[in-house]
């Protein structure tokens, strides 16, 4: 028989219960709306206290309250949609590290979808770049631990680890029957946001890979020095697997090729958040014909990008369609340290429409291919197409 210590488990469940009422205003900061009525949110408190009560009596192991709480916070941002959540103090800390451009690990941003941990998108020359992995692939097992049923911070946390050391990660992608296993050595990350070479001497090929804060002044060098070196009318600009990132970039690359009109708005809550973004005089490749690469690892800051150039003609868009995430989220800091990533308003395309959970479909379709046997080649026909296009 076991002797509970109920003054010591007592003393916890208080503390929780003060957790839990913060979290509760918490809730009703970000406006999660309730058809209950005063007195049922109470009852809820009163019920989240039993179940509290219930675990600590009956659970099979002893929980760390601690995590419990962390889990609990995180449910709950996690509810509002896919791209909310909860940073420790440590989460928030290597947040920090990786916006720096250089950091250790994978090199894949992921995000949560219906439960489970999807890949948004492989940064390019990554660890999991180089062995395959693609937009798109669902993320199932971590050295051999099943992934459904935990949160995104538990699976980010399992996929971390030491520079050198080796991880396996099985997914599940559309159109492969078989479940697909990676092994992958964690490595520096570094990421060179902008590339640029000349294709069939003729047409000026720019690869843009993340939009961080020195995106947009990279890629106007870049297209400067192709425009001295060489003679050029034609262009490509490469938003596959770019994820996104500051809005102020978004806007500012789709600046450089359009004279005028709206690029982008958001709406949101509160006021400050409704916000429109124009364009100013002046196209730095002076008008000439421009095609925009896109696919399912297309996201946020990229999808600005390809469909204000596609509202307003700009750019013909080749490719899949993508990603669908048009949100915009805040760090917002917290007492112990951490952060909370919240959504604070949605993206809205030059012609109204929203990006969220549709994405931005191009004018000429030309898919990836999903064959298992071709994760690993060079094979890149959605290129291929479109320099035969710009070259009649």
């Amino acid at each position: 028989m076991v002797r509970a210590n109920t003054k010591g488990k007592n003393n916890d469940m208080k503390k929780i219960l003060i957790v839990f009422l913060a979290l509760l205003n918490l809730i009703f900061l970000i406006n999660i709306s309730y058809s209950a009525n005063e007195e049922d949110i109470y009852k809820k408190i009163d019920l989240f206290s039993e179940v509290l009560d219930k675990i600590n009596k009956e659970y099979v192991e002893e929980i760390n309250q601690s995590d419990a709480m962390d889990s609990a916070i995180n449910g709950v941002l996690q509810s509002l949609d896919p791209y909310s959540s909860y940073l420790s103090p440590n989460m928030l800390e290597n947040m920090q590290t990786e916006t720096s451009g250089e950091f250790g690990g994978l090199g894949i941003e992921v995000g949560m979808e219906a439960g489970v941990v999807k890949v948004i998108s492989p940064i390019d020359n990554s660890p999991a770049s180089k062995v395959g992995v693609k937009a798109g692939d669902y993320i199932v097992k971590i050295n051999g631990i099943q992934v459904q049923g935990k949160s995104l911070t538990e699976a980010v946390d399992l996929m971390r680890g030491p520079v050198g050391s080796e991880i396996e990660i099985t997914v599940r992608r559309r159109g492969v029957k078989k479940a697909i296993i990676f092994k992958i050595i964690r490595d520096i990350i570094k990421i060179e946001s902008v590339k640029s070479k000349i294709i069939e001497n003729s047409v000026g090929y720019i690869r843009l890979t993340a939009f961080n804060e020195n995106s947009g002044s990279q890629l106007k060098g870049k297209i400067k020095k192709l425009q001295q070196d060489h003679k050029i009318s034609k262009y490509i600009l490469d938003l596959r697997n770019n994820p996104g990132g500051l809005l102020n970039q978004a806007t500012k690359i789709s600046d450089f090729f359009l004279d005028s009109g709206e690029i982008v708005s958001t709406k949101g809550r509160k006021y400050s958040e409704n916000r429109k973004w124009f364009a100013r005089k002046g196209d730095i490749i002076n008008g000439d014909t421009l095609v925009v690469l896109i696919n399912y690892g297309s996201a946020s800051a990229s999808e600005i990008v390809a469909g204000a150039l596609q509202d307003h003609k700009r750019a013909i868009l080749v490719g899949e369609s993508t990603y669908g995430k048009g949100s915009v989220q805040s760090i917002i800091p917290l007492k112990n340290k951490g952060a909370i990533r919240l959504t604070v308003s949605k993206y809205y395309l030059p012609s109204g429409k929203s990006i969220s959970e549709v994405g931005v479909t191009p004018d000429i379709i030309i898919d990836e291919s999903s064959d298992e046997f071709r994760i690993n080649t060079e094979t890149d026909n959605q290129l291929e197409f479109a320099v035969k296009l710009l070259n009649g």
